[in-house]
Parts: C-alpha cells; sequence; structure tokens
C-alpha cells in the first residue's frame, strides 16, 4: 500500500518553476508584493496542500496576496520570457556560489562579513547575527542550542 500512495503524497510532483518564475518577475517589476505573494505560496503547498504548479493555482495565491487579476496575469505571462528565466539562473547561481542546497537558505551580509544559513532553526543564529537576539535570564545568558555556533563566530 505504500508504494501506491507514495505519489499522492508528494506535495509538488511537477516542480515548483513556474512558482519560482512567477515570484522572479514579481521582483523584478514590483518587489513590494513579492513578501505577500511567496507567502501565499507558500502557504498554499506546506500549509493547506494546495497546488502551485498550475497557473490557476498561482493567480489565486496572487490575488490572495492583493494582487489585482490583471497584474497577476501579467506576471504570469512573463514567466516565459528569457528575462525572467535569466534573472531565475542568475539568482540560483548566486544562490549556489554561497553554498545553498535547500531551503530556507538565508545569506547575511553584516559588518562586511558573509554568513549563509540553513534551516528554519537557524533563526535564532540570524537574529543573532543582526543584533536581535535576546535569551537572558537574571542578566546572563543562558544555554541555548546555538551557543557553540555563537561562539564560533565571535571568533
Amino acid at each position: 500500500h505504500w508504494n501506491q500512495n507514495l505519489s499522492s503524497m508528494c506535495l509538488c510532483p511537477t516542480g515548483s518553476l513556474s512558482a519560482m518564475r512567477f515570484l522572479t518577475a514579481v521582483s523584478m517589476e514590483q518587489p513590494e508584493m513579492l513578501e505577500k505573494v511567496s507567502r501565499e505560496l507558500w502557504m498554499r503547498i506546506w500549509s493547506r496542500d494546495e497546488d502551485i504548479t498550475e497557473s490557476q493555482s498561482i493567480l489565486a495565491a496572487a490575488e490572495k496576496a492583493g494582487m489585482s487579476t490583471e497584474q497577476a496575469q501579467h506576471f504570469l505571462e512573463k514567466i516565459s520570457t528569457a528575462q525572467v528565466k535569466n534573472k531565475l539562473k542568475e539568482t540560483t547561481d548566486a544562490a549556489c556560489n554561497y553554498g545553498a542546497f535547500g531551503l530556507p537558505t538565508t545569506v547575511a551580509h553584516v559588518d562586511g562579513k558573509t554568513y549563509m544559513l540553513f534551516g528554519s532553526d537557524r533563526m535564532e543564529l540570524l537574529a543573532y547575527l543582526l543584533g536581535k537576539f535576546r535569551r537572558e535570564v537574571d542578566g546572563s545568558c543562558t544555554y541555548s542550542p546555538i551557543s557553540q555556533t555563537l561562539r564560533f563566530l565571535k571568533k
């Protein structure tokens, strides 16, 4: 039974290339909408187990994020252009050059240094790098899973 159900369990059997190209087009022309549309696509696939591979799904996500139907259709039409494809390839190459190998990967540029962080469990480390880390009890830092990494970064 397990093998028969495996394909139905796969969230994205045809990939997310169209969604990535859509987001690239948005970032090129309307970057202020990028976070909202990205978040909605993420919610569709990871929280609601909905499709992000089909054009209608991408349009629905964009509209739910606050984009007009006309704007969303405009960006959908752009996903097949060389300009969008090349920009996504450049962005992907840049991520690979930092050492990215999966998601989420975050690159932080702090005080002239570049840090590549992988995994959602690295948010405390990102907060530390950005000067927003607070984990104090009675005025002293308590132990956290990232304490060894923080000591390494201080060197």
